[in-house]
């Protein structure tokens, strides 16, 4: 892993610092941009895999971001029914838009503007995370504490 050189990644470093976490921001030669890559490129499980969904507000269109375990998949229904409404998937433009990263490298913090933030119960039973950093080449790691203290989002099963 090599120090933080991309704009992305150098923002989310800020952002972790502003938010007082001693998280450091690495850049890998390999993709991070699925789980399974980012698993591959760590060394880890992954379950251990922090991946950031975006979802719209089919009524509102407020952005919703989901971060999950890089092992499940989020029941949408479910999700509707938490956010009290129906939702759709993102596209990049408005993943881009609402976050300022683009797919592939959306981290839990340091967004556009603020995100109604949904965290996947079983991430809160691992001990060691990782998570993207502002590009498909960046990442973090982090503790479950720490997820919940960046993003103050809800804990919730999501499938």
């Amino acid at each position: 892993m090599s120090h933080v050189r991309g704009e992305g990644a150098a923002r989310v470093q800020a952002a972790l610092t502003a938010c007082g976490l001693a998280c450091r921001v690495a850049e890998l030669p390999e993709s991070t941009r699925s789980a399974e890559d980012a698993a591959r490129a760590i060394g880890c499980r992954v379950e251990q895999i922090v991946k950031s969904l975006v979802f719209r507000g089919a009524r509102t269109g407020r952005p919703i971001l989901v971060v999950a375990s890089g092992r499940n998949h989020v029941d949408e229904k479910r999700l509707g029914e938490l956010v009290g409404e129906p939702i759709a998937k993102a596209d990049a433009h408005f993943v881009l838009e609402k976050t300022g990263y683009a797919i592939g490298g959306v981290p839990q913090l340091g967004h556009s503007e603020p995100l109604d933030t949904w965290i996947d119960a079983d991430l809160l039973q691992q001990a060691e995370l990782w998570a993207a950093a502002g590009t498909p080449h960046a990442v973090f790691r982090l503790t479950p504490a720490d997820l919940q203290q960046m993003t103050r989002g809800r804990v919730v099963a999501i499938q």
